[in-house]
């Protein structure tokens, strides 16, 4: 199943972190998760079925873990959002692998939606 299969489904859990090294050490011995890095701020987990990342910010994503949308088209979708209530917290930026933006529902939860 390639990306196209899995559109609008949850693809990618990211968590806040304030020690990268601390956050691997944790959920590699409790968990197993494997994890790469991506310089000194960034590591990505894979728990064997779902992949996720751990990131230094100095702004931690409000209320925990951002919860990462996989999109085909994301500029569509990012309207959709819009035009149903939503609002852009964060417009599309490229990041290594693909682009994304993030915004608020409704109920001010923060999610992020990404594409290549």
């Amino acid at each position: 199943m390639d990306q196209q299969d899995h559109n609008f489904q949850i693809d990618y859990v990211e968590f806040p972190a304030t020690d990268i090294e601390a956050s691997k050490r944790f959920y590699g011995a409790v968990f197993g998760w494997n994890f790469t890095d991506y310089g000194p701020n960034y590591t990505s987990f894979h728990d064997g079925r779902l992949a996720g990342g751990f990131t230094m910010s100095a702004n931690p994503v409000k209320g925990g873990a951002l919860i990462v949308l996989y999109a085909k088209d994301l500029e569509a979708t990012q309207h959709k959002v819009i035009a149903a209530g939503g609002k852009i917290a964060i417009e599309i930026f490229e990041f290594p692998g693909g682009r994304r933006f993030h915004f608020i529902d409704p109920n001010g939860n923060e999610l992020a939606v990404w594409s290549e």
